[in-house]
């Protein structure tokens, strides 16, 4: 009886299902689906600039125009906001900030350091020498420096480093070697020769300025 059984499972059972796929392919009611094609995209070309060929501009910073120079200097937490100008003498003029002007040295923006500096007096640079005699100038550390220029920009720096007794006759070795953008803030720790005060700033940012804000009327006094 168990043969009878095992042959009607193993060859009687798949003989008529595989007629009844037969008929039914015959009639119709049963099709094959043939598979979709797979249409390939096409990879997007890459335009490549032509070799030799200036990299664009950062959008939104112009290019430096070669008569840039700083023309006001702002440290609103210690009250410091001065016209700069270009010294007309060796002595420094009181009621304004001056550029060194080296070509060791460069304007804001040019990718070296800028140097700036005037007289420890009242409505001056005078705040400068005043905080650095507290815990040698902790707290100037962080505070941002404003800086204006002629062709209508404004530059923001954080102060980073406030180095006080300086031999003036090493005072420009580190701001000459500078290959970095710097702001250096220089003012007199006392009459003549005497050591300098310097604080180093480095950059954050640069934007646009109003024009009248830029340029300040500058009104020197001879204070020698």
């Amino acid at each position: 009886m168990s043969a009878v059984l095992d042959r009607f499972r193993t060859r009687i059972v798949p003989a008529c299902l595989t007629a009844l796929g037969v008929a039914l392919l015959a009639g119709g009611l049963l099709s094959y689906t043939t598979p979709l094609a797979v249409v390939s995209t096409p990879s997007p070309l890459i335009t490549l600039p032509p070799i030799g060929s200036a990299p664009p501009t950062p959008s939104g910073i112009p290019e430096i125009p070669a008569n840039r120079v700083p023309t006001r200097v702002r440290v609103a937490a210690l009250k410091i906001d001065l016209p700069i100008i270009r010294p007309a003498s060796s002595y420094p003029a009181c009621n304004v900030a001056m550029w060194y002007d080296d070509e060791r040295l460069g304007q804001p923006g040019e990718g070296k350091a800028t140097y700036l500096y005037a007289h420890a007096r009242t409505g001056m640079f005078l705040p400068l020498l005043n905080q650095s005699k507290i815990q040698n100038g902790k707290k100037m550390i962080g505070m941002v420096v404003e800086l204006w220029t002629n062709d209508d920009q404004r530059f923001l720096y954080v102060i980073t480093d406030v180095r006080r007794h300086v031999p003036t006759t090493s005072a420009f070795n580190a701001p000459f070697a500078a290959d970095t953008e710097q702001l250096w803030l220089q003012t007199s720790e006392g009459v003549g020769p005497m050591p300098k005060l310097q604080i180093v700033a480095e950059p954050l940012s640069q934007e646009p300025a109003d024009h009248a804000e830029s340029n300040p009327v500058p009104k020197p006094v001879n204070c020698s």
